[in-house]
C-alpha cells in the first residue's frame, strides 16, 4: 500500500506572519448564524469569502448547505460536489493562504491533484480559490488603491516575499469576475491594517477598504467582523465611519468590548471588535448586541447614529446619558483641547536632566528635563500660563472598569511638554486649572470622552461630548449626576465601567 506523502503546505505553517489571524470556528458560527436560515436550502445560493486565510468560514458553509440540501439533491456524493463546484468561493489574500484555503476546502492543496477529495471536479489547481500575485500601484511615496507605504513594501522585491497587494482591492479581474459571478453572501475576516513605513510601529487601517469594496459587488448579504476603532472614525476613518452609522441597511452589529471573546486569550485588539449584517434589501434600526464580560447584552433597536453625533455610541445606557448631557446645549471641552505637538516638539525631544539659567521645565516622556524657551516652536504664549497637560495616548487594556485617560498634570507657569501630552487650556488662574483637574477626575467626566474613544488614542474629538463647567470652583461626581439629572441605573452603570482616578495632579 502506497503511503500518502505529507502536504508541504504543513511546512508552511511556520511562516505565517504574525498578522495573519485565523477564525476560529466558533466564530465563524456566530457571524453565519445571522445569515437568513433558507440560504443553506437553496442550491443556487452563492456564497464568497474574499480575503479567506485557511477557509474557516468556506468550511461552515459546506457543513449547513449540506445539512440544508439532504432533501434537495439526496445523493451525497453529487450534492458534496454541487456545494463545491458551484456555490462556495474563495479569494486568497497571500499565495500561502490560498493553499492553505484549498487544503481545507478540497483536503489538497492542489484542488485537482490525485489526493483531492473530489476528484476530477475542478479543471485546475485553484479551485473556486481564486489568487493572483498584485502589485501596488505607486503614487507620491504610497499605493493608490489600499495606501500602503512604497518605503515599506515597494522596491524590488523576491517573487517568494509576500508584499501585501490583496488581489479583492488589486486585481480588476478577479473583481470583475466576482461582480459577475453575483453572489449571495459576501462573508470574512479581512486584514486590518499596513505599515505605514515609519519604522515606530505605526499602521494605517485597510479593513475599511475590503468592506467598501465587498459593498460594491451588491451582495444579498454581507457579514464581516473587523476592529470597532471605526467607531470614533480617526486616521483614514472618518468618511467610513460616517457612511457606516448613516447606512440603515445594517441591521446587526455584535459588539464585542473585549477581542479575547473572538480570537481567545492573548489577543488584544485595542477598542475591541464588531461583526455585522448588512442586507441589501432591507432597511431600518439596527439590532445591536453588546458582548462584555464573558455576557452578551440584546440592545433595543435603534440607529446607528445619534442625532447630531456622527458617532456611534456603543452602550444603550450610554445613548440615554448623551440625551441628557445634550439637552444643556454646552460647549465643550474639544474646544480647550491642543491639536497634537502643542508646543512643536515631537516625542523625542529631552531636556537637560538639570534646571539652568532661563530654561523652562519640560513635561517628556517618562519624566522632566529642562530646555531653552528659544526650543518652543508654536503656541510660545502658552508656557507662562497655567495650563493641563494629558497624554495624547493611554492604553490599559479592553477590561472594566477602565481609567480611559492618563492622569491630569498641572502645567505652571514655565512650562510647556512634547507631543507625549496634549493641552487642555490655558487658564487664568491655578485655582481655575486645579478644579479642571477635579473635574477631569470624575467618572463623569472621563465616561463621555469613553463614548468617543475607540482606540489608546485621545486627540481633541474624543473630548466633544464633555461639556465645559463652571471652573471657579471644583466638581465632584455626586455634583455632575445631579446637574444632569441621572437615574440610578445610569449611575451604576457608568460606576461599573469607569473606575477612580486617584493621586495628586
Amino acid at each position: 500500500m502506497n503511503q500518502i506523502p505529507r502536504p508541504d503546505i504543513l511546512d508552511c505553517l511556520a511562516n505565517l506572519s504574525a498578522d495573519e489571524v485565523f477564525t476560529p470556528p466558533k466564530l465563524a458560527n456566530a457571524m453565519l448564524d445571522m445569515l437568513p436560515k433558507s440560504l443553506w436550502r437553496d442550491p443556487k445560493a452563492k456564497f464568497c469569502d474574499p480575503f479567506t486565510k485557511s477557509a474557516v468560514f468556506l468550511r461552515e458553509i459546506v457543513k449547513r448547505l449540506d445539512a440544508g440540501l439532504a432533501d434537495v439533491i439526496t445523493d451525497k456524493d453529487k450534492r458534496i460536489r454541487h456545494i463545491l463546484g458551484r456555490q462556495v468561493y474563495g479569494i486568497a489574500i497571500t499565495r500561502l493562504t490560498a493553499l492553505l484555503s484549498r487544503r481545507t476546502l478540497y483536503c489538497n492543496k492542489d484542488a485537482h491533484g490525485s489526493l483531492a477529495a473530489m476528484q476530477r471536479l475542478f479543471k485546475d489547481e485553484g479551485g473556486l480559490i481564486a489568487y493572483r500575485p498584485c502589485s501596488h500601484i505607486w503614487k507620491d511615496g504610497s499605493c493608490t488603491v489600499c495606501g500602503a507605504s512604497e518605503k515599506a513594501w515597494g522596491g524590488k522585491r523576491s517573487r517568494d516575499v509576500e508584499n501585501y497587494a490583496y488581489p479583492f482591492l488589486h486585481d480588476e479581474r478577479i473583481i470583475k469576475m466576482a461582480e459577475e459571478l453575483g453572489f449571495d453572501v459576501v462573508i470574512g475576516n479581512p486584514p486590518y491594517q499596513m505599515s505605514d513605513g515609519s519604522g515606530n510601529g505605526g499602521a494605517i487601517p485597510i479593513y475599511n477598504k475590503f468592506v467598501e469594496q465587498a459593498m460594491k459587488l451588491q451582495p444579498r448579504h454581507l457579514v464581516m467582523i473587523i476592529p470597532a476603532r471605526w467607531y470614533g472614525g480617526g486616521r483614514g476613518l472618518e468618511e467610513f465611519r460616517s457612511r457606516m452609522i448613516h447606512d440603515r441597511r445594517i441591521r446587526i452589529l455584535h459588539d464585542v468590548l473585549d477581542a479575547a471573546e473572538c480570537f481567545g486569550s492573548g489577543v488584544e485588539i485595542k477598542g475591541g471588535v464588531c461583526y455585522f449584517l448588512w442586507d441589501r434589501a432591507s432597511e431600518g434600526p439596527c439590532r445591536v448586541y453588546t458582548h462584555r464580560n464573558g455576557g452578551i447584552e440584546n440592545q433595543p433597536e435603534r440607529e446607528l447614529c445619534e442625532d447630531g453625533s456622527d458617532v456611534f455610541i456603543r452602550y444603550a445606557e450610554g445613548v440615554s446619558i448623551y440625551h441628557k448631557v445634550k439637552r444643556f446645549a454646552e460647549k465643550t471641552i474639544e474646544a480647550i483641547i491642543s491639536s497634537q505637538k502643542p508646543f512643536g516638539l515631537r516625542t523625542f525631544v529631552h531636556g537637560k536632566e538639570l534646571e539652568f539659567a532661563n530654561s523652562i521645565k519640560l513635561y517628556e516622556r517618562g519624566g522632566v528635563g529642562y530646555i531653552k524657551r528659544s526650543d518652543v516652536g508654536k503656541n510660545v504664549e502658552w508656557v507662562d500660563k497655567n495650563k493641563v497637560f494629558i497624554s495624547a495616548a493611554y492604553n490599559a487594556g479592553d477590561t472594566y472598569p477602565h481609567q480611559i485617560l492618563g492622569k491630569p498634570i498641572f502645567g505652571e507657569r514655565g512650562s510647556a511638554c512634547t507631543e507625549t501630552y496634549i493641552v487642555i487650556g490655558p487658564f487664568k488662574s491655578a485655582t481655575e486649572t486645579r478644579n479642571v483637574i477635579s473635574y477631569i477626575k470624575t467618572r463623569f467626566f472621563r465616561f463621555l470622552v469613553m463614548l468617543k474613544k475607540t482606540s489608546q488614542h485621545a486627540a481633541a474629538n474624543v473630548y466633544s461630548f464633555v461639556p465645559i463647567q463652571d471652573f471657579s470652583r471644583s466638581w465632584n461626581d455626586a455634583e455632575l449626576y445631579a446637574k444632569y439629572k441621572l437615574d440610578k441605573k445610569e449611575i451604576t452603570f457608568i460606576e461599573s465601567m469607569i473606575r477612580p482616578m486617584e493621586g495628586d495632579a
